[in-house]
Parts: structure tokens; sequence; C-alpha cells
């Protein structure tokens, strides 16, 4: 009894130090959180979801869903070739071109009106603070940090690791002008060497004014945030990005929800919607879209194009890796919006709607 005792006392002292160290960011406090307390979605101590509901679906069980994925093994929910990719230089793109490059998951670039943005920014090759974590595939991590221009605005939807990474995020740090992000998570961005001036920190609702004609207004979605044993100490957001050449929607992570019908009544033309594809389980589906509720969701917001992300570089779930670009392939068919389905790397010209993309997964085993 006393060993079993003394190893539960290690493990408890040894994880509390390993929790100290930085890339487990840091907790709101002082002025940073009275501001976050003055939140209408903040209470009992942690942010809430507009609607609340269990983040496991009814007929499923936690434990279970720990059981099925120790227990089972799943096919194809990696993929065993390496990724085909393009290398953008993103450095020499003419000022005037409105771009989008995808680098994976839901990390992008994006040029519109001069404006330079980055979206989700990942370049570890892994999805996890730990060294064994989740890695990503071949191929899907092929742009470092090094390859960034300097970035006026960097926007994070929320504070999970595979959102959120502690490496690239610190080494960017003297690229980046600003970052957007929700109430709370700037406590990460000053721990990591980032200056009061830098970080923007926003409610539900809340607008940046880039120049004259051109907002990134910080939005809600259905999900949640949380490092370390924290959880929702950090607001996660969608952005509408509202500019003189088009208006873009990037829903961050989270399930269906009415929100997407508020969202088109308030944004009543958008051109490009970046919506989260990826890593969904029926068990969990509250807080992450099935397929076809992203195709529910693009018909709400009435957008004129979709660019499917959250999925080919991490396996955060149990399904094909393939399965989210082969679903939403199927099912644009006949819809009134058009797909774009990039390789990573490859440029998305936002203005060209004859521009075609090759499905490029089904080459890849």
């Amino acid at each position: 009894m006393i060993f079993f005792l003394s190893l539960i006392l290690i493990l408890v002292v040894a994880t509390y130090f390993y929790m100290k160290q930085p890339q487990f960011g840091a907790l709101p406090e002082g002025k940073r959180l009275e501001l976050i307390q003055q939140s209408k979605h903040f209470k009992d101590g942690k942010f809430h979801n507009l609607v609340e509901k269990p983040t496991i679906s009814e007929g499923y069980s936690f434990i279970g869903e720990i059981w099925n994925s120790l227990a089972k093994t799943y096919p194809n929910t990696e993929p065993t070739g390496t990724l085909p990719s393009v290398k953008t230089d993103l450095k020499s793109l003419p000022a005037d071109s409105n771009v989008l490059v995808w680098f994976g998951h839901s990390s992008f670039f994006l040029q519109v009106d001069g404006i330079k943005i980055l979206v989700d920014p990942i370049f570890s090759g892994k999805a996890s603070p730990t060294p064994w974590g989740v890695k990503a595939y071949k191929g899907s991590d092929i742009y470092t940090v090094g390859d960034m221009p300097e970035i006026d605005y960097m926007l994070l939807s929320h504070d999970h690791y595979d959102h959120l990474d502690y490496e690239t995020v610190k080494a960017l740090q003297p690229k980046v002008k600003f970052v957007i992000c929700g109430l709370g998570a700037g406590a990460h961005y000053e721990r990591w060497g980032y200056t009061g001036n830098q970080i923007l920190e926003k409610d539900w609702g809340d607008v940046v004014s880039v120049k004259p004609g051109f907002n990134i207004i910080a939005e809600n979605t259905h999900h949640g945030g949380g490092r370390g044993f924290s959880a929702d100490k950090a607001l996660w957001l969608s952005f509408y990005i509202q500019s003189p050449a088009m208006n873009i929607y990037y829903s961050g992570d989270g399930g269906y929800s009415d929100r997407f019908k508020t969202i088109a009544a308030k944004y009543p033309s958008i051109d490009w919607a970046i919506m989260e594809c990826g890593q969904y389980n029926k068990a969990w589906q509250s807080v992450h879209e099935l397929p076809e509720q992203v195709v529910q969701a693009m018909l709400e917001l009435k957008a004129k194009k979709l660019l499917p992300v959250h999925h080919s570089k991490f396996t955060l779930a149990r399904h094909s890796w393939k399965e989210p670009l082969e679903q939403m392939t199927k099912l644009a068919a006949g819809k009134p919006y058009k797909l774009a389905t990039p390789m990573i790397g490859e440029k998305v010209l936002l203005n060209d709607s004859l521009q075609v993309f090759k499905q490029w997964w089904e080459e890849v085993k």
C-alpha cells in the first residue's frame, strides 16, 4: 500500500512540474481575468456556448469512446504514402493578388486587398504538447516559419493544441504585427514573448478595423477550449473577414447549430466559406460537424464557394483520412456552391471562379 501511494504521489508531482513547461501556455489572471469576467459568455469560472449541450451525444459514453480508441483498430486512418504538395513562395506574391494557401488541417495563409493573414498555423509537425503525440502526415509539413512573409494579422480560432502550436507561434512572434484571439487566449501569447500591443483579445461580435472598408469580426461557434487540465478559460471563435474585394467566413471548430442562419442574416454576402470538416464522429458531433452538416451549414450561409479544412494532416478521429474529401466531393454535386479542394501549398485564386482542383487524394494510399 505504501509503495502504491508513493508511486501515485511521484506521478502527481511529476505531472505537476511537467505541466509547468511553456507549451501548456498560461491561464488568464489580473486585468485580463477582470476583462473576461465582464463577458456575458463567462460564468462560473469558464466560458459557455450560446446553447449548452453535452459533448458526447446521447447513446454514447466518454468511457466507451476511450475504450473504442484503445481496443479497436480502424482502417486507413492515415495515409501510408506521401501527400502531394506545392511549395508556393509566399514572400513573392504580387501585392494586388487575392490568394489563399492551405497548409493542411486548419492552417492557411490569406492575402486579401494587400493584407496578409495567417490562421491557426502549425509548422512543428505535431498536434500535441508531448514529443510522442500526434504527428503530421508525410508530405503535409513542407512549410516552416521561415517560409512565412511578414504577417499583418494572425488569427486564432481556439487554444487546442491542433490549432495553437507553441513552437510555431513563438518563432513567428517577430513577423506578426497583431494576433486576434478570443478573450483569455492572450495569456498564452504573453507567456511566449508577445507584447501587449500585439495581442487583440476579442469577444463574440467584436470588430477589428484593419483599414477603411476592411474589418475582421470575431464571431461565435459551438466548441470549447483548454490546455492542460483547465478547460474553457479562453474563448473560441469563428471569423468574418469583410474586405472591399470579398467577404470570407472561417468557421473555426464547432458542431452544427442555428448560428449559420444568424451569420447569414448578419452578413448576407459570403464569397468564401472555409469550413471545418474532419476529425468528426457521431459520438462528438456536438463539437465537430459531420460532412452532411457542413453541407447544411453551407446552404444556410448561402456562401458561393467552400474550402473544407481540418483534415489531411493529423489523425484525431477514427474515419478514413480520405473520407472528408470524398464525402464533401460527393455531397457537393448539384449544390449551389462551388467546392475547392487544393493540395497543400497550392494557390487558391480567390477571384477565379473557373479554377479547377484535382482530386489529388485518389493518388495516395
